[in-house]
């Protein structure tokens, strides 16, 4: 698998685990261990989150598994014609209101997105690879996962152990590597959002 620190420079010094990650789409279709995908998990546990409220909620399906069709069907065609090698699909979901007082909670898609990231880094460090989603019938997800209303469905993730580039659809071969980013001056501000000219 490609690394990012081979293509990518940062502007400013940063670990190398923030280049590494990128989402690739070749995937080998091999299994991973309950141990494995559990460690994914357990650095999602561990996000912060406002009054630590932990909005998040984490479905999955493992290749081979009666759950996998329920989660690959969710899926657009183009995502089912790489996610197919993937070892694991998830969903993430957050509840909208804190479960301490049942109020709103402002951040919960923020805070679930800090779980996601968790997740992300922690899959480079184990040589896995993954990739987001928001590719899904989400209303089919709700009913067919029988995901509660007061859970907003956020996004899917594949995961798996690397694959090879020519096991995907041709047009995406050429894609299977780590993109750039914009310039940081055109990211952060100081002070109010910049006058668009």
């Amino acid at each position: 698998m490609i690394k990012g620190s081979e293509r990518r420079k940062a502007d400013y010094p940063i670990d190398e685990l923030f280049l590494n990650r990128w989402s690739p789409r070749a995937m080998s279709g091999e299994e991973i261990s309950q141990e494995e995908l559990f460690t994914l998990f357990e650095a999602a546990r561990w996000a912060p989150s406002s009054f630590n409220n932990q909005p998040w909620r984490i479905l999955y399906a493992r290749r081979g598994t009666a759950q996998w069709p329920l989660f690959f069907d969710l899926l657009v065609d183009f995502n089912k014609s790489w996610a197919k090698g993937a070892s694991v699909l998830v969903l993430f979901i957050s509840n909208k209101n804190f479960e301490h007082n049942g109020e709103p909670a402002p951040t919960h898609s923020f805070d679930t997105g800090a779980a996601w990231e968790n997740l992300c880094l922690q899959a480079i460090l184990k040589g896995l690879v993954v990739h987001g989603m928001q590719g899904f019938d989400s209303e089919k997800a709700r009913v067919d996962l029988k995901v509660p209303n007061d859970f907003q469905i956020e996004a899917m993730a594949a995961i798996g152990k690397p694959g090879n580039r020519e096991s995907l659809p041709e047009k995406l071969q050429e894609r299977e590597a780590p993109n750039d980013r914009r310039k940081l001056a055109e990211t952060a501000f100081e002070g109010p959002f910049p006058a668009v000219s």
